[in-house]
């Protein structure tokens, strides 16, 4: 079902205003929904966090639980919010070490947005004594967002 914006345009988002919603029971990507940035004229930021982010440990199958940090500047396309929701509640099943799940958030989020920087941190609770809080960023090869990338990973200590 092709939902209408208030703008009148479509942007094929099929999650949002469904009162029908499935939760995946499975990581899935294909969750993932865009809508058109209207403003990709200029660099702004667009912040996300995620609170109740589960996955298992592959090894013991128990479950690990973070809050999860999303910031990028969108290019063309953002990602819809309820289908990121979906998404990120997909791991909850989905065995991976906390570096794993937040490199493939970054790479589905890449992939999915094309976005001119963006950055993950997992802030998972201690489990066995030990708190992991792994933390990847990409920007624009060639660019100032390049250059931002760097610059986040180099002083990261800041930001976790």
């Amino acid at each position: 079902m092709e939902k209408q914006l208030i703008n009148g345009n479509t942007d094929g988002i099929t999650l949002l205003g469904n009162a029908e919603t499935d939760y995946p029971n499975a990581y899935c990507p294909k969750l993932l929904e865009t809508i058109t940035n209207k403003h990709d004229d200029i660099d702004y930021m667009i912040r996300f966090n995620c609170p109740e982010f589960t996955c298992l440990c592959p090894i013991t199958g128990q479950p690990d639980f973070a809050s999860i940090y999303i910031n990028y500047i969108p290019g063309h396309l953002m990602v819809e919010s309820k289908s990121l929701k979906l998404y990120l509640f997909s791991f909850r099943n989905h065995g991976g070490f906390h570096e794993d799940c937040v490199n493939t958030i970054v790479k589905d989020l890449r992939q999915l947005l094309s976005p001119k920087y963006i950055e993950v941190l997992g802030k998972f609770t201690p489990r066995g004594g030990i708190s992991i809080n792994p933390y990847s960023c990409w920007g624009e090869p060639n660019s100032k967002y390049e250059e931002l990338a760097y610059y986040r990973l180099k002083n990261s200590d800041l930001i976790s």
